[in-house]
């Protein structure tokens, strides 16, 4: 299929101009309001098409703008943080056309991407990694002898994470050429406010201020306490009309804030910060969802659509197949805390895509977001536990590769209480690589003293829940995005015990080891191969007494999971048969050794095998090889 770009009104004769930024800084100065114009209903009306991330993004179009008008990209670099705000970027870098496949099988990235477009400078997808990149980049710039600009994004939200302080604290030392532009979209700007912040920027921007800046710290080298008071005076000027001196301590030049909607204002800055040296930091006042009232009024809601009615704002919804596995931990996590006050839910900054908005109107006592802080939030429960509470972290798979050291020298080696719900283990669709929860079982596996889980349904997800916050050490449950095969609840406080699974289908010769989300697939093809199947429940520890029993029934052992082969719970199963020394024929099914892109969840599933159809075939075409050995095997011992 072709990508096209959506064909309905309204037109958009400004942006059909523009190719690339070099048409964009060919355009009169007059005609880039209507641009904004242009570019904010595109933006609008494509995603109301696709879905994907539409406030970020309509939060930044004046700025996305002047960059590209400012700057000379791709030459000069613009690394987004995160990425969520960077389609107006896609559409003003030659990817117009094909935002009517935005996240879809052999479309283009929800995010910046490097192998997409040579005016994306960093892939990222993740929180907190832009300023670290382009410190880096302007290094490697100051190394190479190569003169160019580099421009770091990053939201107010992203700020606050550790690894953007750690990069903010190493390069303002370094007086590197780097620009950061601190995009806040949570503060709320008066007239009187903005007016003088536009006037102190245009002020504090400009040539004759730098001059004058530059040249009394010349002229006042020999004279230190002199030019110690002008110093203070300079700050306690800023001071005044500042929100803070926290990034001048740090080494950067702070300028703003200034309205990032008022574009005049924003191309004038930023010509003037391109001439300033050293490391500065713009710092812009946006609102999230600008232009779009629903979007404005609900910016949460709107951060990430499905296809909407761009009329109304009304998303077009898929037809009921139940609550999905992020609901269900909802549930559980406020029935839990109603019966046992010690505990308490934690979440690096995803309290809607975790599920735990009713517990944090129910319990707002026992809840701590902690902002986009994974490493904080495991150590912080880990805290928590040895005070006797019984935390609960709400993560990503993919976001909890971020808290590893913690999960590993905080958590388990200590043997703490934590429980972790780890959504969105697996693949994750439209969100592609960077967001997949392909590794937790491999990088968790092989820590001490730790319990993990994968529920094979809705119910067992519940059951697993609260065996894992019943067990009193540190225990992991991971289940995926979507919904489950429709198993209903049974609500309360029953457990499964830990380390055993159960089979659910006997058959002959080929056994199935299938592991969490992949247990319904599993079944199907059972059925049309007429295999046994295990659902196996618990990774750590594996229920070893039912491998054995299996491998002496049957001819072939397939694992099944929706996490790598390497290291995961097929490498698992295959330890325990090594080390009883037992020789049996394994087949491991799981995601292969590569950065799958995005596309629909089923059909990432089909291209990795993973679906009933690809798990028979799998299953047929290693059953052949068996049988070829074998009559190979019987043809030489009857030459022999």
């Amino acid at each position: 299929m072709t990508d096209t770009a959506p064909s309905a009104p309204p037109e958009y004769p400004l942006l059909d101009l523009i190719d690339d930024p070099t048409d964009l800084r060919a355009l009169p100065s007059s005609a880039l309001k209507p641009l904004a114009s242009e570019l904010r209903a595109f933006l609008i009306d494509s995603v109301s098409r696709t879905g994907g991330h539409l406030a970020a993004g309509l939060g930044v179009v004046e700025l996305s703008i002047a960059l590209h008008r400012v700057f000379e990209t791709p030459d000069d670099r613009i690394v987004w943080d995160v990425g969520h705000q960077a389609y107006p970027h896609k559409i003003l870098t030659g990817r117009r056309q094909r935002m009517g496949r935005l996240r879809q099988k052999g479309g283009i990235s929800g995010f910046p991407k490097r192998s997409e477009s040579v005016y994306d400078s960093f892939g990222v997808g993740h929180s907190s990694t832009s300023l670290s990149a382009a410190l880096g980049m302007s290094i490697a710039a100051r190394l190479k002898g190569e003169s160019r600009q580099v421009v770091a994004v990053i939201g107010d939200g992203s700020l606050g994470a550790g690894m953007a302080f750690e990069a903010l604290n190493h390069g303002g030392p370094l007086d590197p050429n780097l620009l950061v532009i601190l995009n806040d979209n949570e503060m709320s700007i008066s007239p009187p406010v903005g007016a003088l912040s536009k006037h102190l920027a245009s002020l504090l921007s400009g040539r004759a201020y730098i001059n004058v800046r530059e040249g009394s710290k010349q002229a006042l080298a020999s004279l230190p306490e002199l030019r110690q008071f002008v110093g203070r005076w300079e700050e306690h000027l800023k001071g005044m009309f500042m929100p803070s001196t926290l990034f001048e301590e740090l080494g950067f030049n702070y300028i703003g804030p200034i309205d990032g909607h008022d574009l005049d204002a924003v191309i004038t800055t930023l010509t003037n910060m391109k001439q300033m040296p050293g490391p500065r930091l713009l710092h812009l006042i946006t609102q999230k969802g600008r232009g779009y009232t629903p979007a404005e009024q609900s910016p949460t809601r709107y951060h990430g659509v499905t296809p909407f009615d761009r009329a109304t704002g009304k998303m077009h919804s898929k037809a009921g197949t139940g609550p999905t596995y992020t609901q269900v931990f909802g549930d559980w996590i406020s029935d839990a805390a109603a019966r046992d006050t010690r505990l308490i839910g934690i979440t690096p900054a995803m309290r809607e895509g975790s599920g735990l908005v009713s517990f944090s109107e129910r319990f707002p006592d026992r809840y701590f977001d902690v902002g986009i802080a994974e490493q904080h939030a495991v150590t912080l429960a880990a805290g928590m536990a040895c005070e006797g509470l019984k935390p609960v972290v709400a993560i990503y798979s993919s976001f909890l590769q971020r808290a590893y050291d913690q999960l590993v020298h905080d958590v388990c080696l200590q043997g703490l209480d934590v429980t972790l719900a780890v959504d969105r283990a697996g693949l994750v669709g439209a969100d592609g690589a960077t967001h997949a929860g392909s590794f937790d079982l491999s990088f968790a596996r092989s820590q001490p003293n730790l319990v993990i889980a994968a529920p094979a349904d809705e119910n067992e997800c519940w059951q697993l829940l609260e065996t894992a916050y019943q067990h009193p050490g540190p225990a992991l449950v991971r289940y995926p995005r979507g919904t489950g095969p429709g198993v209903a609840l049974k609500r309360g406080a029953e457990t499964l015990a830990i380390g055993r699974g159960e089979v659910r289908r006997l058959g002959r010769e080929i056994a199935l080891l299938a592991f969490g989300s992949r247990v319904p697939a599993a079944e199907a093809a059972g059925q049309a191969l007429d295999a046994t199947v295990a659902n196996m429940r618990f990774v750590k520890p594996l229920d070893e007494a039912l491998i054995l029993e299996l491998a002496d029934q049957h001819r072939l052992l397939v694992t099944i999971e929706e996490n790598a082969i390497a290291g995961g719970a097929g490498s698992a199963v295959s330890e325990v048969l090594a080390a009883h020394g037992l020789a049996v024929y394994c087949l491991h099914l799981g995601l292969p050794d590569l950065c799958l892109e995005q596309a629909g969840h089923e059909e990432q599933l089909r291209t990795c095998g993973l679906d009933a159809a690809g798990i028979e075939h799998s299953v047929r075409m290693e059953m052949e090889h068996i049988d070829l050995y074998a009559e190979a095997s019987r043809a030489d011992q009857r030459a022999a």
